[in-house]
């Protein structure tokens, strides 16, 4: 069993009690982590059956175990997302707000990366408004920034620019986005089961430096909302400190108000100031605090675009990017031979620029010359792991 700092297990009991404490504390000390997807809506489930749907996303599924994900080419087609279930329900508090809001909505998912919580606003986003919309996904550190981009380009929406700009720059350019997602950097207690270096790092100085930063983002990103939007504050913690006192100094300081977003799904927790938690333990999923605020003031309409203005960088999907070539479908070994980046022999296709599908979903192209096909798949999103001989 895992052991926990004295302190962190008397903040759990201070904050819910010490019955959900010490519900808390076993599942994270004996408990294994979840592995859950979400599907990409804009095309078929590869899973549909056997699965568990997660009450707070209507594409989102629980794994009874966890697949090597990185052998399935609709892994790599964008056809699904590998997300905790926790972290799924930022998602669901920005669908309610998106019933209130009409087409021309400007999000802002200011701390990005890796793109979970941008590829679920992007699916929302796409179904209640089609084109009708802009979603600038930010990352401020530049090796996380390549896995956004990445995960960007590998989803296939071209309403969603990726940028990485500290938020004091967006601060700047003064109120030009209706909500802004930010899933702040914190001391990581929903990563205690998957990192031990999480825990290793923990301590009550760690969670004080989390919340400092964590002033310092909102502070400089705040002037960047428009009066009357709405802030969607999450982290990936369970402690008072970065939560519900946060909270409470965006409201007192920056000036907003809690927005109440209805009855909490079931095992999710209402705090005392109005957010929702959710803890291993009552709910599937590693762990996840998210609330929305509404800022102060009045409405005025936005100026400016935001991709023209930060600059941002709209990756090509792998499939909207395409040259017009016929299509060739091929079986999962050719598929992963493909995105391994080996050369192939393809005598049945056709000559010339080529189309790989697998199971209807597009790869990516060769060219074809017939004693071999040239690898046009891009080298910065290939499979690094040897692939195995037998699948």
């Amino acid at each position: 069993m895992t052991l926990f700092p004295q302190a962190f297990s008397q903040m759990l009991s201070d904050a819910y009690g010490p019955e959900i404490a010490a519900c808390v504390l076993d599942a994270l000390g004996n408990g294994t982590p979840s592995v859950s997807i979400r599907y990409n809506p804009s095309f078929p489930g590869p899973f549909a059956e056997a699965l568990t749907p997660i009450p707070w996303s209507p594409h989102g599924f629980l794994l009874a175990e966890r697949p090597n994900f990185t052998l399935d080419p609709l892994f790599h087609a964008g056809c699904y997302y590998v997300q905790d279930s926790s972290a799924m329900f930022v998602g669901h508090l920005l669908r309610g707000l998106l019933d209130q809001k009409a087409p021309g909505t400007r999000v802002l998912d200011l701390c990005a990366a890796p793109g979970g919580k941008t590829t679920d606003a992007a699916a929302s986003l796409r179904e209640r408004y089609g084109d009708g919309f802009t979603l600038l996904a930010n990352e401020v550190m530049r090796p996380r920034f390549s896995v956004l981009r990445s995960n960007v380009r590998c989803w296939g929406d071209p309403r969603v620019g990726v940028v990485s700009r500290d938020p004091a720059v967006f601060g700047a350019e003064g109120p030009l986005f209706d909500i802004v997602i930010a899933d702040v950097p914190c001391s990581g207690e929903g990563m205690f089961r998957k990192d031990p270096r999480a825990l290793a790092e923990w301590s009550p100085e760690t969670v004080a430096f989390c919340a400092a930063r964590q002033r310092r983002i909102l502070s400089d990103v705040w002037p960047a909302l428009r009066p009357g939007g709405f802030l969607l504050y999450a982290t990936c913690t369970f402690n008072p400190d970065e939560n519900d006192r946060q909270l409470r100094w965006i409201c007192e300081e920056l000036g907003a108000a809690i927005r109440d977003m209805g009855p909490a799904p079931e095992g999710i927790l209402r705090t005392p100031e109005g957010g929702y938690a959710l803890l291993p333990g009552l709910v599937p999923g590693e762990g996840q605090f998210a609330a929305v605020l509404q800022k102060s003031g009045e409405e005025k309409a936005l100026p400016g675009d935001p991709f023209r203005i930060f600059r941002a960088e709209v990756p090509a999907a792998a499939e909207t990017a395409l040259a017009e070539a016929p299509e060739f479908e091929v079986d999962r070994r050719t598929a992963l031979d493909f995105l391994h980046g080996d050369a192939l022999r393809l005598p049945e296709a056709p000559l010339g620029l080529v189309t790989l599908t697998y199971r209807g979903r597009k790869l990516g192209q060769v060219k074809n010359i017939g004693s071999r096909c040239n690898n046009l798949y891009p080298k910065d999103r290939r499979i690094r792991m040897d692939i195995p001989i037998e699948l």
